[in-house]
């Protein structure tokens, strides 16, 4: 299981330091009542990026992470926005990638694309920079269709992993090679859209890494991603 901010750090030149402060299963409710955005906000010095990405935890039903796109999960958005600009921070709002929900026929559902949307309209009401990272997941998980996508998803058979010995189906987090991409993306609009200097984003057409970079995968894990690079070359540029 890997969140895109994990792998960000590949995308950046050495001196721009990533700290990557996400959480599980948080929603822009629960990340902020637990206290981890004001935490961040007492870290942030002038100059700072903040880059925002929440909906699959705020699709939950519990009521300590559950928001409505157009309403509290906007309200919660903007308390990340203000902050980080009060402390002189640049606040960027990144849409959710979607999760792999095919129906029976092998059409994706949008699962996630009232909170895309009002992510976007939050952006544009706030004039906060947005990376739509949502409308790129549509587009390379219909192309991998129900099958492909099972390379980039925690879908593990059994035995397959140590970490899950019975396996895992999971259509919400990514395994390493898809957080990469992710990243891959982000990084690449963050410098196309002139968010940032263009000279910080580096590595965008190296389509391997070597082990030591994702430091917390052993050998046996990272050749077996090595060889089974899941999203489409073409879908990156």
């Amino acid at each position: 299981m890997t969140g895109w901010g994990q792998t960000m750090q590949l995308f950046l030149h050495p001196e721009i330091e990533v700290v990557n402060c996400a959480r599980h299963d948080s929603s822009s409710r629960s990340f902020g009542d637990s206290g981890r955005l004001q935490w961040i906000l007492d870290q942030l010095i002038p100059g700072d990026y903040l880059l925002v990405s929440f909906a699959l935890g705020d699709k939950k039903t519990d009521p300590e992470r559950h928001t409505k796109p157009f309403g509290s999960y906007q309200d919660h958005l903007r308390r990340y926005v203000e902050g980080a600009r009060d402390r002189l921070a640049h606040p960027v709002l990144v849409t959710g990638h979607e999760r792999r929900t095919f129906d029976p026929h092998g059409n994706l559902r949008w699962s996630l694309g009232q909170y895309a949307m009002a992510m976007r309209e939050l952006a544009a009401q706030t004039c906060t920079p947005l990376v739509d990272l949502h409308a790129q997941s549509l587009d390379w998980w219909n192309q991998l269709g129900p099958e492909g996508t099972k390379q980039i998803f925690l879908q593990l058979e059994p035995g397959e992993h140590p970490n899950h010995p019975e396996g895992v189906s999971d259509d919400t987090q990514l395994r390493p090679v898809g957080a990469v991409e992710c990243s891959r993306f982000v990084t690449r609009s963050l410098a196309e859209q002139g968010i940032v200097p263009p000279h910080w984003v580096v590595n965008l057409e190296q389509p391997q890494f070597p082990p030591e970079a994702l430091g917390w995968l052993d050998d046996a894990t990272y050749e077996a991603l090595a060889h089974a690079r899941a999203v489409p070359t073409g879908a990156v540029r």
